[in-house]
C-alpha cells in the first residue's frame, strides 16, 4: 500500500487525495517527531510559569481573560473538544473526514502547535486503522478554523462519541480504538485547542474539488468537440494562431484539446449543406475554448492558493522557532473561501454552456439536419427531450450554488469572532456543484455521441469513434427507439466521473491538458 510520509514542511495535493480517497498509510518523519518534541518543550516551560499564556493556561475565545490553574488544564482541554463537537445535520462523506484529519496532522507535524509527539502518532494510527469520526454538515463558520468538524475528530481521539470502522459499521469510538490497539488520548495543555483550530476541512474539499474539476474541464473540452462535430461546425476557430493573439493559457489549452479530438474528422466544416447556410457557429460552440479556458485559469489560481495553504501551519496560538507562543489570525478561512466560491461560479458557467450545446443538438431547427430530440421516430419517440430537462435542472441548481458564501458573515463568540469566512459552507456547496457538473457533461456526451452516430455517410474523427466504442463497451446504448433512459444516463455519469472518457480519447490524441 502507498505510504505518505508527513514532515514539518507541509504536504502535497497528491498526498491529500491518496490518504482521503486511496486509504494511503501515513507515517511521521523523524524530522516531524523532532519538531514536535522541541515545540512541546516550549509549551511545557510556559505552562510552568505563573504568567497566563493564551491557549496554554487561559480560557478560549471570549473566555480568554480567565487564567486556568494546573489542576484544571486537562479538564479545560477535554471540555473544549466536548463542547465544540456541536455539529448537526447529515454526516459528511468519509473522504472529506479523512482529508480533514490528515491535514490537521500535517499542521500538528509542523512543530508550531506545541502538542506532544504522542498526539500526532495517535492521529496517524486512527487514519491507518480506517477509523472515520462522525462529522456533521453544519457547525463551521470557517473562522477559528473548522471548529465543530475538527472537534468531532478530536473527540474520537479521546475515545468518545461515534465513529465508523473500516467495515463501514458505526460504533462507539472507544470500542473502535480498543479493537485496533489504540489508547485514547488524555489531552494536556494546548492540545485540545491545537486539534480544533485550522482550515483543514475547507482545504481538503478544495484539494479534491481541484482534482475533480481538472478531469471535468478536460472532459468538457472533449464533449464540446463532439458537439461541434455533430453540428457540422467548423474547427477553424480552434486554430492556434487565433488563440495566440489572446494569450490566456487556459483558452489555448482548451482549444488545443478540442482541435486534437477533431483531428481527421469528416464532419466538420459542412456549412453550405444547410438550407440556411452558416458563416459561423453559435457562441456555445464557437466560444467553448474562451469559456472553458477562463475556468481553467481560475483553477490555476485556486491551485496556487491550495498549495500555499498546504505549506502552512494554521493554529492559534502558534509556537515560533525563537520560543515565543503568539496569538495570530492565520486561522481565518478567507483565502480558501474566496477560491471555493470562484470555482462554484466557473463550474456553473461551464455547465451552462454545455447545456446550451445539448439543447442545440436536440432542436431540429438548429441542429442542421438531425431528427428532433435525436429521436428514432419523432412524435412516437421523445428521444432525449427529458434528458435535457434533467440537465437544465442541474444547471439551474448550479447557478444558485454559485451565489458566494464568503460575502456572508455572522458574528459569534460574544462578538470576539465578529467576522468569519463561511469557507466550510463554500466548500460544501462546491461539492454539490462538482457532482452536478459531472452529470451535465455526461448528458452532453450522451447526446453528442448519439448525434454523431446519426450522421450517416460522413466519417467522424478517430477520437470520436474511440469514445463511441468505449461507451458501447460500457453498456451505454446508442440511437434507437425510446427506452428507460435513467440507467444510461447514470452509466454516462460514471463514465465521466471515473475518467473513462479521457482515457478513451488519449490513446488517439495523446495526453490532453
Amino acid at each position: 500500500m502507498h505510504t505518505v510520509v508527513v514532515g514539518p514542511a507541509g504536504t502535497t495535493a497528491e498526498d491529500v487525495v491518496a490518504v482521503a480517497r486511496g486509504n494511503a498509510r501515513v507515517e511521521l518523519s523523524a524530522d516531524a517527531l523532532s519538531a514536535l518534541a522541541a515545540a512541546r518543550e516550549i509549551v511545557d516551560a510556559l505552562a510552568a510559569k505563573p504568567e497566563p499564556v493564551y491557549g496554554v493556561s487561559t480560557g478560549f475565545g471570549a473566555l480568554a481573560s480567565r487564567a486556568i490553574g494546573p489542576d484544571l488544564r486537562g479538564r479545560l482541554q477535554r471540555n473544549i473538544v466536548r463542547s465544540h463537537a456541536a455539529g448537526m445535520g447529515p454526516r459528511v462523506e468519509r473522504e472529506v473526514v479523512r482529508a480533514l484529519m490528515f491535514l490537521r496532522l500535517k499542521t500538528v507535524a509542523s512543530g508550531h502547535t506545541g502538542v506532544r509527539p504522542l498526539v500526532a502518532q495517535t492521529m496517524a494510527d486512527v487514519l491507518n486503522a480506517g477509523i472515520t469520526p462522525v462529522v456533521h454538515e453544519y457547525g463551521s463558520l470557517g473562522c477559528s478554523g473548522d471548529l465543530a468538524p475538527l472537534s468531532h475528530c478530536a473527540l474520537t481521539l479521546m475515545g468518545e462519541g461515534d465513529a465508523e470502522g473500516p467495515d463501514g459499521v458505526l460504533k462507539p469510538a472507544g470500542e473502535l480504538l480498543a479493537a485496533h490497539g489504540i489508547k485514547p488520548l488524555e489531552l494536556r495543555e494546548k492540545e485540545g485547542l491545537a486539534l480544533l483550530n485550522g482550515t483543514d476541512g475547507m482545504l481538503g474539499m478544495l484539494v479534491m474539488a481541484l482534482a475533480d474539476l481538472q478531469r471535468l474541464y478536460t472532459s468538457a473540452d472533449i464533449t464540446a468537440a463532439l458537439t461541434l462535430e455533430a453540428l457540422l461546425g467548423t474547427d477553424k476557430v480552434l486554430a492556434p494562431e487565433l488563440h495566440a493573439i489572446r494569450p490566456h493559457p487556459g483558452q489555448g489549452a482548451s482549444a488545443d484539446n478540442m482541435l486534437r479530438v477533431l483531428a481527421g474528422s469528416g464532419l466538420t466544416g459542412h456549412f453550405q449543406e444547410d438550407a440556411a447556410p452558416r458563416v459561423q457557429d453559435a457562441y456555445s460552440v464557437r466560444c467553448a475554448p474562451q469559456v472553458a479556458g477562463a475556468g481553467r485559469d481560475t483553477l490555476a489560481y485556486a491551485r496556487t492558493v491550495a498549495d500555499r495553504e498546504l505549506a502552512s501551519s494554521v493554529d492559534n496560538p502558534v509556537v515560533l522557532p525563537d520560543g515565543r507562543v503568539e496569538s495570530n489570525g492565520n486561522f481565518h478561512g478567507a483565502p480558501v473561501a474566496y477560491v471555493l466560491d470562484f470555482l462554484a461560479i466557473v463550474a456553473a458557467d461551464l455547465g451552462s454552456i454545455a447545456e446550451r450545446r445539448t439543447d442545440r443538438l436536440l432542436d431540429k431547427n438548429r441542429s442542421h439536419g438531425l431528427p428532433a430530440f435525436l429521436a428514432d421516430d419523432p412524435g412516437v419517440d421523445s428521444g432525449l427531450m427529458i434528458a435535457q430537462y434533467t440537465q437544465a435542472a442541474l444547471v439551474s441548481e448550479m447557478k444558485r450554488l454559485a451565489v458566494p458564501a464568503s460575502v456572508d458573515s455572522i458574528p459569534s463568540s460574544a462578538m470576539q469572532e465578529d467576522h468569519v469566512s463561511m469557507g466550510w459552507s463554500a466548500a460544501r456547496k462546491l461539492r454539490t456543484a462538482v457532482g452536478n457538473l459531472t452529470r451535465v457533461v455526461a448528458v452532453e456526451l450522451y447526446a453528442a455521441t448519439r448525434a454523431i452516430e446519426l450522421r450517416t455517410g460522413l466519417m467522424p474523427a478517430p477520437a470520436s469513434l474511440a469514445v463511441i466504442e468505449a461507451l458501447r463497451a460500457a453498456g451505454i446504448e446508442g440511437p434507437g427507439p425510446d427506452r428507460f433512459l435513467a440507467p444510461d444516463l447514470a452509466a454516462a455519469d460514471a463514465f465521466v466521473r471515473e475518467g473513462l472518457l479521457v482515457a478513451a480519447v488519449e490513446p488517439v490524441t495523446g495526453p490532453l491538458a
